[in-house]
Protein backbone atom coordinates (compact mmCIF):
# COMPACT_ATOMS: atom_id res chain seq x y z
CA UNK A 1 0.00 0.00 0.00
CA UNK A 2 1.19 3.27 -1.20
CA UNK A 3 2.09 6.53 1.96
CA UNK A 4 -1.05 8.86 1.88
CA UNK A 5 -0.08 12.63 3.16
CA UNK A 6 -3.05 13.10 5.30
CA UNK A 7 -5.61 15.59 4.91
CA UNK A 8 -4.80 18.46 7.28
CA UNK A 9 -8.38 19.64 6.86
CA UNK A 10 -9.59 15.93 7.72
CA UNK A 11 -8.78 15.69 10.74
CA UNK A 12 -8.54 11.90 11.14
CA UNK A 13 -5.41 11.97 12.85
CA UNK A 14 -6.88 13.35 16.02
CA UNK A 15 -10.07 10.36 15.85
CA UNK A 16 -7.78 8.27 15.11
CA UNK A 17 -4.22 8.66 16.08
CA UNK A 18 -2.68 4.71 16.18
CA UNK A 19 -3.48 4.95 12.64
CA UNK A 20 -0.45 7.53 11.79
CA UNK A 21 3.18 8.27 11.94
CA UNK A 22 4.62 10.90 11.29
CA UNK A 23 7.45 11.24 8.05
CA UNK A 24 10.70 13.71 8.04
CA UNK A 25 8.81 16.90 7.38
CA UNK A 26 6.69 16.28 10.78
CA UNK A 27 3.46 15.20 8.86
CA UNK A 28 1.17 12.59 9.60
CA UNK A 29 0.85 9.86 7.09
CA UNK A 30 -0.79 6.39 6.95
CA UNK A 31 1.04 3.45 8.38
CA UNK A 32 2.25 0.49 5.62
CA UNK A 33 1.11 -2.01 7.43
CA UNK A 34 -1.33 -0.37 9.72
CA UNK A 35 0.46 -1.26 13.27
CA UNK A 36 -0.83 0.95 15.80
CA UNK A 37 1.95 3.38 17.04
CA UNK A 38 2.04 6.14 19.39
CA UNK A 39 1.72 9.77 17.95
CA UNK A 40 5.68 11.28 18.48
CA UNK A 41 4.62 14.61 17.14
CA UNK A 42 1.69 17.35 15.98
CA UNK A 43 1.62 19.26 12.59
CA UNK A 44 3.01 22.36 12.41
CA UNK A 45 1.11 25.33 13.76
CA UNK A 46 -0.73 22.96 16.13
CA UNK A 47 -1.71 24.67 20.13
CA UNK A 48 -0.11 21.76 21.80
CA UNK A 49 3.53 20.92 21.31
CA UNK A 50 5.21 19.19 18.24
CA UNK A 51 5.77 16.22 20.06
CA UNK A 52 4.28 13.67 22.64
CA UNK A 53 5.34 14.03 25.73
CA UNK A 54 6.14 11.21 27.93
CA UNK A 55 3.22 10.17 30.63
CA UNK A 56 6.29 10.36 33.64
CA UNK A 57 7.18 13.84 32.54
CA UNK A 58 3.65 14.92 32.17
CA UNK A 59 2.91 13.64 35.33
CA UNK A 60 5.78 14.99 37.37
CA UNK A 61 4.69 18.33 35.28
CA UNK A 62 1.03 18.47 36.54
CA UNK A 63 2.26 17.43 39.91
CA UNK A 64 4.89 20.12 40.15
CA UNK A 65 2.37 22.89 39.00
CA UNK A 66 -0.41 21.84 41.59
CA UNK A 67 1.94 22.00 44.20
CA UNK A 68 2.66 26.10 43.10
CA UNK A 69 -0.95 26.48 43.47
CA UNK A 70 -1.21 24.66 46.86
CA UNK A 71 1.78 26.27 48.13
CA UNK A 72 0.25 29.70 46.87
CA UNK A 73 -3.22 29.16 48.72
CA UNK A 74 -1.58 28.34 51.99
CA UNK A 75 0.18 31.61 51.79
CA UNK A 76 -3.07 33.44 51.32
CA UNK A 77 -4.99 31.80 53.68
CA UNK A 78 -2.16 32.25 56.40
CA UNK A 79 -2.59 36.23 55.30
CA UNK A 80 -5.72 35.89 55.68
CA UNK A 81 -5.83 34.45 59.44
CA UNK A 82 -3.50 37.11 59.96
CA UNK A 83 -5.92 39.74 58.96
CA UNK A 84 -8.23 38.05 60.83
CA UNK A 85 -6.48 37.90 64.09
CA UNK A 86 -5.70 41.92 63.88
CA UNK A 87 -9.79 42.60 63.46
CA UNK A 88 -10.69 40.15 66.25
CA UNK A 89 -8.35 41.34 68.20
CA UNK A 90 -9.77 44.86 67.46
CA UNK A 91 -13.20 44.26 67.75
CA UNK A 92 -12.41 42.96 71.10
CA UNK A 93 -10.76 45.53 72.06
CA UNK A 94 -13.38 48.32 70.89
CA UNK A 95 -15.80 46.15 72.54
CA UNK A 96 -14.13 46.82 75.89
CA UNK A 97 -14.04 50.43 75.90
CA UNK A 98 -16.76 52.62 76.94
CA UNK A 99 -19.05 54.76 74.72
CA UNK A 100 -17.59 57.33 75.74
CA UNK A 101 -14.36 56.49 74.63
CA UNK A 102 -15.38 55.68 70.72
CA UNK A 103 -13.56 57.90 68.65
CA UNK A 104 -15.65 56.18 65.84
CA UNK A 105 -18.96 58.19 66.58
CA UNK A 106 -17.19 61.68 67.50
CA UNK A 107 -16.78 61.13 70.46
CA UNK A 108 -13.00 62.40 72.51
CA UNK A 109 -10.00 59.76 74.49
CA UNK A 110 -7.89 61.98 76.49
CA UNK A 111 -4.51 60.97 77.18
CA UNK A 112 -5.89 60.58 80.84
CA UNK A 113 -8.51 58.18 79.33
CA UNK A 114 -6.27 56.10 77.53
CA UNK A 115 -3.30 56.01 80.69
CA UNK A 116 -6.08 54.14 83.00
CA UNK A 117 -6.82 50.91 80.31
CA UNK A 118 -4.65 47.60 80.62
CA UNK A 119 -1.44 48.11 78.91
CA UNK A 120 -2.56 45.59 75.61
CA UNK A 121 -5.59 48.44 74.71
CA UNK A 122 -3.27 51.08 75.27
CA UNK A 123 -0.58 49.58 72.87
CA UNK A 124 -3.83 49.16 70.58
CA UNK A 125 -4.83 52.41 70.30
CA UNK A 126 -1.59 53.93 69.82
CA UNK A 127 -1.43 51.44 67.12
CA UNK A 128 -4.62 51.66 65.60
CA UNK A 129 -3.47 55.53 64.51
CA UNK A 130 -5.96 57.66 66.35
CA UNK A 131 -7.26 60.46 64.45
CA UNK A 132 -7.13 63.02 67.12
CA UNK A 133 -5.83 62.85 70.74
CA UNK A 134 -6.77 66.45 72.61
CA UNK A 135 -3.96 68.18 74.63
CA UNK A 136 -4.84 68.05 78.36
CA UNK A 137 -6.07 70.97 79.84
CA UNK A 138 -8.24 73.47 77.95
CA UNK A 139 -8.22 72.10 74.73
CA UNK A 140 -10.01 69.01 76.37
CA UNK A 141 -12.21 71.03 78.98
CA UNK A 142 -13.50 73.17 75.86
CA UNK A 143 -14.10 70.11 73.92
CA UNK A 144 -16.21 68.68 76.92
CA UNK A 145 -17.97 71.43 78.29
CA UNK A 146 -21.50 70.95 79.17
CA UNK A 147 -22.22 74.40 79.05
CA UNK A 148 -24.44 75.93 76.08
CA UNK A 149 -22.07 79.05 75.24
CA UNK A 150 -18.27 79.04 76.07
CA UNK A 151 -14.76 80.83 74.67
CA UNK A 152 -11.52 79.04 74.24
CA UNK A 153 -9.30 82.43 74.09
CA UNK A 154 -5.85 83.99 75.00
CA UNK A 155 -2.59 83.04 73.96
CA UNK A 156 -2.29 82.17 70.65
CA UNK A 157 -0.73 78.86 69.71
CA UNK A 158 -3.12 76.97 72.56
CA UNK A 159 -4.72 74.77 69.63
CA UNK A 160 -7.95 76.88 69.66
CA UNK A 161 -8.71 76.50 65.58
CA UNK A 162 -8.09 73.15 65.47
CA UNK A 163 -10.21 72.56 68.08
CA UNK A 164 -12.93 74.61 66.29
CA UNK A 165 -13.15 72.56 63.48
CA UNK A 166 -12.65 68.78 65.37
CA UNK A 167 -15.67 70.56 68.20
CA UNK A 168 -18.61 69.61 65.17
CA UNK A 169 -17.59 66.32 64.47
CA UNK A 170 -19.02 64.82 67.40
CA UNK A 171 -22.27 64.82 66.00
CA UNK A 172 -21.59 64.07 62.35
CA UNK A 173 -23.08 60.54 63.06
CA UNK A 174 -26.63 62.23 63.61
CA UNK A 175 -29.07 63.11 60.55
CA UNK A 176 -30.62 66.44 61.88
CA UNK A 177 -26.44 67.84 62.60
CA UNK A 178 -26.42 71.21 61.35
CA UNK A 179 -23.22 73.31 61.73
CA UNK A 180 -21.71 76.31 61.05
CA UNK A 181 -18.10 77.32 61.33
CA UNK A 182 -17.44 81.47 60.60
CA UNK A 183 -14.67 83.68 60.60
CA UNK A 184 -14.77 87.49 59.76
CA UNK A 185 -13.97 87.13 55.98
CA UNK A 186 -13.45 84.61 53.48
CA UNK A 187 -9.96 84.53 52.39
CA UNK A 188 -9.43 83.90 56.72
CA UNK A 189 -11.95 80.96 56.03
CA UNK A 190 -9.63 79.40 53.76
CA UNK A 191 -7.23 78.65 56.27
CA UNK A 192 -10.02 76.35 57.79
CA UNK A 193 -11.18 74.84 55.05
CA UNK A 194 -8.30 73.57 54.35
CA UNK A 195 -7.14 72.27 57.77
CA UNK A 196 -10.64 70.64 57.12
CA UNK A 197 -9.85 69.31 54.02
CA UNK A 198 -7.00 66.81 56.01
CA UNK A 199 -9.71 66.25 59.26
CA UNK A 200 -12.99 65.30 57.43
CA UNK A 201 -12.53 62.19 55.27
CA UNK A 202 -10.28 60.51 57.54
CA UNK A 203 -12.70 61.01 60.50
CA UNK A 204 -16.00 60.12 58.45
CA UNK A 205 -14.95 58.39 55.23
CA UNK A 206 -17.50 59.22 51.93
CA UNK A 207 -17.45 62.94 54.02
CA UNK A 208 -17.85 65.37 50.52
CA UNK A 209 -17.22 68.85 50.37
CA UNK A 210 -19.05 71.50 47.90
CA UNK A 211 -16.69 73.80 46.99
CA UNK A 212 -19.65 76.47 46.03
CA UNK A 213 -21.31 76.29 48.94
CA UNK A 214 -18.51 76.01 51.52
CA UNK A 215 -20.35 72.56 53.01
CA UNK A 216 -19.41 69.52 53.76
CA UNK A 217 -21.71 66.56 53.26
CA UNK A 218 -21.63 63.50 56.00
CA UNK A 219 -22.92 60.17 54.73
CA UNK A 220 -25.39 60.28 57.59
CA UNK A 221 -27.04 63.16 56.17
CA UNK A 222 -24.91 65.53 58.80
CA UNK A 223 -23.91 68.87 57.54
CA UNK A 224 -21.20 71.67 58.32
CA UNK A 225 -21.10 75.13 56.50
CA UNK A 226 -18.55 77.20 56.39
CA UNK A 227 -19.75 80.98 56.09
CA UNK A 228 -18.14 84.51 57.22
CA UNK A 229 -19.61 87.61 59.08
CA UNK A 230 -17.74 90.34 58.03
CA UNK A 231 -20.42 93.20 58.95
CA UNK A 232 -23.59 92.76 60.95
CA UNK A 233 -25.61 92.84 57.82
CA UNK A 234 -23.97 89.21 56.96
CA UNK A 235 -26.22 88.19 59.78
CA UNK A 236 -29.38 87.99 57.49
CA UNK A 237 -27.26 85.34 55.07
CA UNK A 238 -28.27 83.16 57.73
CA UNK A 239 -31.70 84.21 58.21
CA UNK A 240 -34.37 81.25 57.99
CA UNK A 241 -31.88 78.70 58.59
CA UNK A 242 -31.33 75.91 62.04
CA UNK A 243 -27.92 74.99 63.45
CA UNK A 244 -27.27 72.49 66.21
CA UNK A 245 -24.17 73.78 66.42
CA UNK A 246 -22.38 77.48 65.83
CA UNK A 247 -18.81 77.89 66.10
CA UNK A 248 -16.96 81.54 65.47
CA UNK A 249 -12.83 81.03 65.13
CA UNK A 250 -11.27 84.49 66.22
CA UNK A 251 -14.72 86.33 67.34
CA UNK A 252 -12.44 89.36 68.41
CA UNK A 253 -12.68 90.43 64.85
CA UNK A 254 -16.50 91.03 65.56
CA UNK A 255 -17.05 94.30 65.98
CA UNK A 256 -20.30 94.37 67.79
CA UNK A 257 -22.41 91.43 69.39
CA UNK A 258 -25.00 91.86 67.16
CA UNK A 259 -24.50 89.52 64.60
CA UNK A 260 -23.24 87.04 67.38
CA UNK A 261 -26.38 87.57 69.36
CA UNK A 262 -28.30 87.43 66.05
CA UNK A 263 -26.86 83.77 65.46
CA UNK A 264 -27.77 82.47 68.81
CA UNK A 265 -31.13 82.89 67.59
CA UNK A 266 -30.70 80.41 64.47
CA UNK A 267 -29.82 77.61 67.02
CA UNK A 268 -31.80 74.83 67.54
CA UNK A 269 -33.08 71.25 66.27
CA UNK A 270 -35.69 68.89 65.15
CA UNK A 271 -33.91 66.02 66.81
CA UNK A 272 -35.05 66.58 70.56
CA UNK A 273 -31.85 64.18 71.94
CA UNK A 274 -29.49 66.53 69.95
CA UNK A 275 -27.97 69.33 72.01
CA UNK A 276 -26.95 72.68 70.80
CA UNK A 277 -24.18 74.68 71.49
CA UNK A 278 -22.87 78.19 70.80
CA UNK A 279 -18.57 78.00 70.37
CA UNK A 280 -16.24 80.64 69.94
CA UNK A 281 -12.60 81.03 70.07
CA UNK A 282 -10.19 84.35 70.12
CA UNK A 283 -7.11 86.21 70.90
CA UNK A 284 -7.27 88.98 73.24
CA UNK A 285 -7.24 92.63 70.93
CA UNK A 286 -8.84 93.29 67.90
CA UNK A 287 -11.82 95.43 67.43
CA UNK A 288 -14.38 93.06 69.30
CA UNK A 289 -12.11 92.67 72.40
CA UNK A 290 -14.24 95.12 74.67
CA UNK A 291 -17.81 93.05 74.23
CA UNK A 292 -15.76 89.54 74.11
CA UNK A 293 -14.07 90.31 77.01
CA UNK A 294 -17.21 91.51 79.01
CA UNK A 295 -19.47 89.13 77.86
CA UNK A 296 -17.08 86.00 79.10
CA UNK A 297 -13.79 87.38 80.67
CA UNK A 298 -14.84 89.73 83.41
CA UNK A 299 -18.49 87.93 83.89
CA UNK A 300 -16.72 84.91 86.10
CA UNK A 301 -13.42 83.31 86.95
CA UNK A 302 -11.87 81.49 84.28
CA UNK A 303 -12.86 77.88 83.92
CA UNK A 304 -16.12 78.77 85.99
CA UNK A 305 -19.70 78.32 84.74
CA UNK A 306 -22.03 81.06 85.07
CA UNK A 307 -25.26 82.47 83.85
CA UNK A 308 -25.57 85.10 81.42
CA UNK A 309 -28.07 87.72 81.75
CA UNK A 310 -29.52 86.14 78.35
CA UNK A 311 -30.52 82.63 80.16
CA UNK A 312 -27.48 80.47 78.36
CA UNK A 313 -24.94 78.98 80.66
CA UNK A 314 -21.43 79.87 80.14
CA UNK A 315 -17.97 79.35 80.43
CA UNK A 316 -14.24 81.42 80.13
CA UNK A 317 -11.39 78.49 79.20
CA UNK A 318 -8.24 80.40 78.87
CA UNK A 319 -5.26 78.99 76.41
CA UNK A 320 -1.82 79.32 76.97
CA UNK A 321 1.14 78.27 74.50
CA UNK A 322 2.07 75.56 77.11
CA UNK A 323 -1.25 73.92 76.93
CA UNK A 324 -0.02 73.10 72.84
CA UNK A 325 3.31 70.38 73.65
CA UNK A 326 3.66 70.75 69.72
CA UNK A 327 4.51 74.18 70.17
CA UNK A 328 5.98 75.07 72.94
CA UNK A 329 8.54 72.10 72.69
CA UNK A 330 11.45 73.53 70.78
CA UNK A 331 10.41 77.09 72.26
CA UNK A 332 10.79 78.53 68.26
CA UNK A 333 7.18 79.78 68.60
CA UNK A 334 7.58 81.04 71.67
CA UNK A 335 10.79 83.09 70.80
CA UNK A 336 8.84 84.24 67.98
CA UNK A 337 5.82 86.17 69.78
CA UNK A 338 9.00 87.22 72.74
CA UNK A 339 9.91 89.35 70.15
CA UNK A 340 6.49 91.14 69.42
CA UNK A 341 5.83 94.76 70.61
CA UNK A 342 5.09 95.03 74.35
CA UNK A 343 0.75 95.29 73.49
CA UNK A 344 0.92 91.98 71.64
CA UNK A 345 3.43 90.02 73.44
CA UNK A 346 1.11 90.60 76.33
CA UNK A 347 -1.99 89.67 74.50
CA UNK A 348 -0.52 86.74 72.40
CA UNK A 349 2.08 85.00 74.69
CA UNK A 350 0.48 86.40 77.96
CA UNK A 351 -3.29 86.33 76.90
CA UNK A 352 -3.82 89.42 78.85
CA UNK A 353 -7.20 90.53 78.41
CA UNK A 354 -5.94 93.93 79.63
CA UNK A 355 -4.26 95.45 77.22
CA UNK A 356 -5.18 97.05 74.46
CA UNK A 357 -3.67 96.98 70.39
CA UNK A 358 -3.04 100.22 69.12
CA UNK A 359 -5.05 101.61 71.47
CA UNK A 360 -6.29 105.63 70.62
CA UNK A 361 -5.40 107.31 74.12
CA UNK A 362 -2.44 105.37 75.76
CA UNK A 363 -2.55 108.37 77.93
CA UNK A 364 -5.73 107.42 79.31
CA UNK A 365 -4.86 106.68 83.16
CA UNK A 366 -7.77 105.12 85.46
CA UNK A 367 -5.91 105.88 88.56
CA UNK A 368 -5.89 109.55 87.80
CA UNK A 369 -8.85 110.03 85.10
CA UNK A 370 -11.71 107.87 87.24
CA UNK A 371 -12.72 109.14 90.83
CA UNK A 372 -15.05 108.22 92.80
CA UNK A 373 -19.05 109.46 92.45
CA UNK A 374 -19.65 112.78 94.92
CA UNK A 375 -22.69 114.87 94.86
CA UNK A 376 -22.39 117.50 91.89
CA UNK A 377 -22.99 120.85 93.18
CA UNK A 378 -25.87 122.60 92.11
CA UNK A 379 -24.22 125.80 90.68
CA UNK A 380 -22.12 123.93 88.36
CA UNK A 381 -22.87 124.26 84.87
CA UNK A 382 -24.09 120.99 83.30
CA UNK A 383 -23.94 119.70 79.48
CA UNK A 384 -25.36 116.16 77.87
CA UNK A 385 -24.08 114.47 74.80
CA UNK A 386 -26.10 111.72 72.59
CA UNK A 387 -25.19 109.28 70.23
CA UNK A 388 -28.26 107.57 69.12
CA UNK A 389 -28.91 103.84 67.91
CA UNK A 390 -31.08 101.50 67.48
CA UNK A 391 -29.70 98.22 66.72
CA UNK A 392 -26.71 99.20 68.49
CA UNK A 393 -26.35 101.16 71.61
CA UNK A 394 -27.64 104.60 72.21
CA UNK A 395 -25.50 106.65 74.79
CA UNK A 396 -26.30 109.62 76.59
CA UNK A 397 -23.29 111.09 79.07
CA UNK A 398 -23.79 113.71 81.79
CA UNK A 399 -21.35 116.05 82.25
CA UNK A 400 -20.74 118.82 84.75
CA UNK A 401 -17.62 121.64 84.86
CA UNK A 402 -16.08 122.25 88.07
CA UNK A 403 -16.47 126.07 88.79
CA UNK A 404 -13.18 125.82 90.53
CA UNK A 405 -10.84 124.91 87.45
CA UNK A 406 -12.94 124.04 85.00
CA UNK A 407 -12.40 120.29 84.70
CA UNK A 408 -15.39 118.66 83.14
CA UNK A 409 -16.61 115.51 85.37
CA UNK A 410 -18.68 113.17 83.82
CA UNK A 411 -21.21 111.82 86.18
CA UNK A 412 -23.72 109.55 84.62
CA UNK A 413 -24.04 107.88 81.49
CA UNK A 414 -26.80 105.57 79.71
CA UNK A 415 -25.75 102.81 77.34
CA UNK A 416 -28.90 100.67 75.91
CA UNK A 417 -29.88 99.61 72.78
CA UNK A 418 -33.35 99.03 70.98
CA UNK A 419 -34.62 102.45 72.21
CA UNK A 420 -37.12 104.77 69.91
CA UNK A 421 -36.75 108.37 70.35
CA UNK A 422 -39.69 108.19 72.38
CA UNK A 423 -38.06 105.50 74.71
CA UNK A 424 -35.02 107.77 75.17
CA UNK A 425 -36.59 110.92 75.76
CA UNK A 426 -38.45 109.21 78.80
CA UNK A 427 -35.29 107.49 80.01
CA UNK A 428 -33.42 110.36 79.86
CA UNK A 429 -36.19 112.64 81.66
CA UNK A 430 -36.20 110.03 84.44
CA UNK A 431 -32.52 109.70 85.15
CA UNK A 432 -32.81 113.90 85.21
CA UNK A 433 -35.41 114.04 88.02
CA UNK A 434 -32.51 114.45 90.64
CA UNK A 435 -30.96 117.68 88.49
CA UNK A 436 -31.73 120.86 89.29
CA UNK A 437 -32.89 121.65 85.92
CA UNK A 438 -33.14 120.03 82.16
CA UNK A 439 -29.51 119.35 81.46
CA UNK A 440 -29.25 121.04 77.64
CA UNK A 441 -27.08 118.60 75.45
CA UNK A 442 -26.08 118.07 71.61
CA UNK A 443 -27.79 115.14 69.75
CA UNK A 444 -25.78 113.06 66.65
CA UNK A 445 -26.78 115.21 63.23
CA UNK A 446 -27.64 111.78 62.11
CA UNK A 447 -30.62 111.44 65.04
CA UNK A 448 -32.22 115.00 62.93
CA UNK A 449 -32.68 113.05 59.48
CA UNK A 450 -35.54 111.78 57.99
CA UNK A 451 -35.29 108.47 56.96
CA UNK A 452 -38.82 108.57 54.67
CA UNK A 453 -41.31 108.97 57.39
CA UNK A 454 -43.71 111.74 57.24
CA UNK A 455 -43.60 111.69 61.62
CA UNK A 456 -41.24 113.27 63.82
CA UNK A 457 -37.46 112.51 63.72
CA UNK A 458 -35.82 111.35 66.98
CA UNK A 459 -34.22 114.65 67.84
CA UNK A 460 -37.78 116.39 66.79
CA UNK A 461 -39.27 113.22 69.53
CA UNK A 462 -36.98 114.39 72.21
CA UNK A 463 -37.00 118.16 72.04
CA UNK A 464 -40.88 117.64 72.22
CA UNK A 465 -40.47 115.70 75.69
CA UNK A 466 -38.70 118.43 76.89
CA UNK A 467 -35.03 118.09 76.52
CA UNK A 468 -32.92 121.13 74.82
CA UNK A 469 -31.08 119.88 72.18
CA UNK A 470 -28.79 120.95 69.50
CA UNK A 471 -26.75 119.51 66.37
CA UNK A 472 -23.68 118.04 67.43
CA UNK A 473 -20.37 119.03 65.52
CA UNK A 474 -19.06 115.86 64.35
CA UNK A 475 -15.62 116.80 63.18
CA UNK A 476 -14.14 113.41 63.80
CA UNK A 477 -10.12 114.86 63.70
CA UNK A 478 -11.09 117.90 65.77
CA UNK A 479 -13.33 115.55 68.10
CA UNK A 480 -10.24 113.51 68.73
CA UNK A 481 -7.79 115.96 69.30
CA UNK A 482 -10.21 117.61 71.68
CA UNK A 483 -10.05 114.51 73.62
CA UNK A 484 -6.54 114.21 73.99
CA UNK A 485 -6.40 118.16 75.04
CA UNK A 486 -8.62 116.69 77.76
CA UNK A 487 -7.26 113.95 79.06
CA UNK A 488 -3.56 115.72 79.93
CA UNK A 489 -2.71 117.03 83.22
CA UNK A 490 -3.61 120.87 83.90
CA UNK A 491 -0.53 122.48 86.14
CA UNK A 492 -2.32 121.32 89.29
CA UNK A 493 -2.02 117.69 88.47
CA UNK A 494 -5.62 117.39 88.10
CA UNK A 495 -6.34 116.47 83.94
CA UNK A 496 -9.45 118.35 82.16
CA UNK A 497 -11.57 115.15 81.94
CA UNK A 498 -12.56 112.93 85.16
CA UNK A 499 -15.21 110.43 84.90
CA UNK A 500 -17.21 108.69 87.72
CA UNK A 501 -16.52 105.31 88.45
CA UNK A 502 -20.01 104.27 87.80
CA UNK A 503 -19.58 105.69 83.86
CA UNK A 504 -18.30 102.23 83.22
CA UNK A 505 -18.82 101.94 79.41
CA UNK A 506 -16.95 105.11 78.96
CA UNK A 507 -14.50 104.12 80.43
CA UNK A 508 -14.13 100.71 78.83
CA UNK A 509 -13.91 102.66 75.24
CA UNK A 510 -11.10 104.88 76.47
CA UNK A 511 -9.26 102.21 77.28
CA UNK A 512 -9.86 100.21 74.52
CA UNK A 513 -10.90 102.01 71.39
CA UNK A 514 -7.77 101.43 68.93
CA UNK A 515 -6.88 103.87 66.42
CA UNK A 516 -8.03 103.06 62.52
CA UNK A 517 -5.70 101.35 60.60
CA UNK A 518 -5.23 103.32 57.64
CA UNK A 519 -5.30 106.67 59.35
CA UNK A 520 -3.81 107.28 62.65
CA UNK A 521 -6.14 110.85 63.31
CA UNK A 522 -8.99 108.63 63.97
CA UNK A 523 -10.71 105.83 65.49
CA UNK A 524 -11.67 102.64 64.73
CA UNK A 525 -15.33 103.17 63.10
CA UNK A 526 -15.67 99.16 63.73
CA UNK A 527 -15.23 99.08 67.18
CA UNK A 528 -17.36 100.16 70.10
CA UNK A 529 -17.60 103.75 70.53
CA UNK A 530 -21.18 104.82 71.27
CA UNK A 531 -19.81 106.38 74.52
CA UNK A 532 -16.62 107.60 72.96
CA UNK A 533 -18.93 109.43 70.34
CA UNK A 534 -21.53 111.25 72.72
CA UNK A 535 -18.07 112.19 74.67
CA UNK A 536 -16.65 113.81 71.80
CA UNK A 537 -19.84 115.64 70.95
CA UNK A 538 -20.09 116.59 74.68
CA UNK A 539 -16.44 118.15 74.33
CA UNK A 540 -16.89 119.81 70.84
CA UNK A 541 -19.67 121.86 72.55
CA UNK A 542 -17.06 123.95 74.42
CA UNK A 543 -18.47 123.46 77.40
CA UNK A 544 -17.37 125.83 79.94
CA UNK A 545 -17.64 127.76 83.43
CA UNK A 546 -20.17 129.93 83.78
CA UNK A 547 -20.96 132.80 86.06
CA UNK A 548 -24.13 132.67 88.74
CA UNK A 549 -25.70 135.47 85.85
CA UNK A 550 -25.62 133.22 83.29
CA UNK A 551 -27.06 130.27 85.49
CA UNK A 552 -29.99 132.61 86.32
CA UNK A 553 -30.89 133.71 82.97
CA UNK A 554 -30.39 130.14 81.66
CA UNK A 555 -32.92 128.93 84.17
CA UNK A 556 -35.17 131.73 83.15
CA UNK A 557 -34.98 130.71 79.46
CA UNK A 558 -36.33 127.23 80.74
CA UNK A 559 -38.85 128.25 82.57
CA UNK A 560 -40.42 130.10 80.28
CA UNK A 561 -39.64 127.58 77.02
CA UNK A 562 -42.86 126.82 74.81
CA UNK A 563 -42.26 125.36 71.21
CA UNK A 564 -43.52 126.90 68.53
CA UNK A 565 -45.17 123.52 67.58
CA UNK A 566 -47.34 121.56 69.66
CA UNK A 567 -47.66 118.81 68.13
CA UNK A 568 -43.98 118.01 67.82
CA UNK A 569 -42.35 120.13 70.14
CA UNK A 570 -40.08 122.28 68.54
Amino acid sequence: MSIKTVNEKNKDWEINPDNYQTDTEGNFVLKKDGTPKKKSGRPTGSTLKNKYIDDKSAFEAARKSLKNKKDGIAKLEKALEAKKQVFNRQKKIFSELDEDKKTTTGKITTDKEVASLPPNIQAKIEESKVLFHPNEGPQTAFLAAPEKDVLYGGAAGGGKSYAMLIDPLRNCHRKAHRALILRRSMPELRELIDKAREIYPQAFPGAKFREVEKVWNFPSGAKIEFGFLEKDADVYRYQGQAYSWIGFDEITHLPTEFGWNYLASRLRTTDPELPTYLRCTANPGGVGSHWVKKRYVEAAEPNNSFLGTDGLTRKFIPAKLIDNPYLAKDGVYETMLKSLPPTQRKQLLEGNWDVAEGAAFTEFDPTLHVIDPFTIPPHWARVKGIDYGYASESCCLWGAVDINDGTLIIYRELYQKNLTGQDLGSIISNMELEDPMSVPGVLDTAAWSRTGTTGPTVGETLQKAGHKLRRADKNRVQGKIQIHEYLKEQPSGRPRLQIFRSCQNLIRELQSIPLAKNNSEDVDTHASDHAYDALRYMIMSRPRVTSTVDELRRIKTDLSFSPADSKFGY
